[in-house]
């Protein structure tokens, strides 16, 4: 009895993984074995980078949070603190935005947040 090889499916498989190569250097792009290894790669870089991104906004926010809080005379580390301390529940991202485009509410934040640092 012959052996039966699916080929319709392999070839869509192909077809499929050789599309979404589409645009790489090289060999990369039409070379079976090798677009399917970077391709196997990329999505690997894509879920760990997925990852990567909240980690990279979050240092940002921070950054952010510490530069506006130190223009005011305060760390970053004392800010939240005293946030802490003030039951003041306001994430870092909302805090970072506020220091940039909101400077007045911004200062209202650190002067409850000094206010629980004191007593």
């Amino acid at each position: 009895m012959p052996r039966s090889v699916n080929s319709v499916a392999s070839r869509a498989r192909r077809k499929r993984v050789l599309k979404q190569t589409k645009g790489y250097f090289g060999s990369r792009a039409n070379v079976w074995t090798v677009a399917k290894n970077a391709h196997e790669k990329a999505l690997n870089y894509a879920y760990r980078d997925r990852r990567v991104k909240k980690r990279s906004f979050r240092a940002l926010w921070i950054q952010r949070i510490n530069a506006a809080a130190r223009l005011e005379g305060m760390s970053y580390s004392q800010l939240m603190g005293g946030l802490k301390k003030a039951n003041v529940e306001i994430n870092r991202k909302v805090l970072a935005s506020l220091a940039i485009d909101h400077p007045v509410a911004f200062k209202a934040v650190l002067k409850k947040a000094e206010g629980a640092l004191k007593k």
